[in-house]
């Protein structure tokens, strides 16, 4: 069966709908839990749900703005499935998170920024250009200060190291891309170490940023 993608506004979102989220993230290393999930509702904009038939296979909460003038795609917190289809679910995810960029931003490049749990959710930057953080890259002045700008729109700047991008938890809950596929390519041990100091259950996370170009958005390629 294909994997179905909508994507509403959050003030459109039913109970039942949140509770279907929160049991989807039941049982993982970090649970968000009803109370949680119904925050988001409140802090984002759009909400992108994966079903395949009448089974939720993941969910992202994100906003389209503009940070200092740039064009962004911010993903606060987005949960998929472990299981076979989960690759399917994240890529009709991103693709129609892109095709409301592009809706959004004709014309422009767009800076996808999110927050990591692990080394997997880097694939939902599949496509994207100059993603930083990245193994063998030194980030520059500007790079840096992009990650501060991320952390601040997270609330969460005075916990930011902008040198590794780790954000440092406070034992609470914390919003991120959660993406664990059940088998796949193992992850490259470079990518593992900027999530060498990282512990998902105290809320520490990795800002990530990269750039979906114009031409790939209006060509439809990316999430694909």
């Amino acid at each position: 069966m294909a994997i179905e993608v909508t994507t509403k506004d959050c003030t459109a979102l039913s109970d039942t709908e949140l509770v279907e989220m929160a049991d989807l993230s039941a049982g993982r290393e970090v649970a968000f839990d009803i109370g949680f999930v119904s925050k988001q509702r409140e802090e984002w904009v759009l909400v992108t749900q994966a079903r395949e038939g009448s089974k939720l296979r993941g969910f992202s909460f994100c906003t389209l703005e503009r940070i200092g003038g740039t064009p962004s795609l911010l993903v606060g917190l987005a949960t998929v499935d472990q299981t076979s289809r989960a690759d399917a679910a994240l890529k009709g995810i991103m693709a129609d998170q892109f095709r409301r960029a592009l809706l959004a931003f004709p014309d422009e490049d767009v800076l996808l920024g999110t927050r990591l749990l692990r080394p997997e959710g880097f694939r939902a930057f599949n496509g994207l250009s100059d993603v930083v953080p990245r193994p063998n890259h030194r980030a520059t002045g500007e790079e840096r200060a992009w990650a501060r700008r991320l952390a601040k729109r997270f609330g969460a700047e005075q916990r930011l190291d902008d040198r590794t991008f780790v954000l440092a938890g406070d034992g609470s809950l914390a919003g991120g891309i959660d993406f664990s596929p059940p088998k796949g390519a193992p992850v490259p041990e470079e990518v593992a170490a900027l999530f060498a100091s990282i512990d998902p259950r105290q809320g520490d996370r990795l800002v990530a940023f990269g750039w979906a170009m114009a031409e790939d958005l209006a060509a439809g390629r990316l999430g694909r």
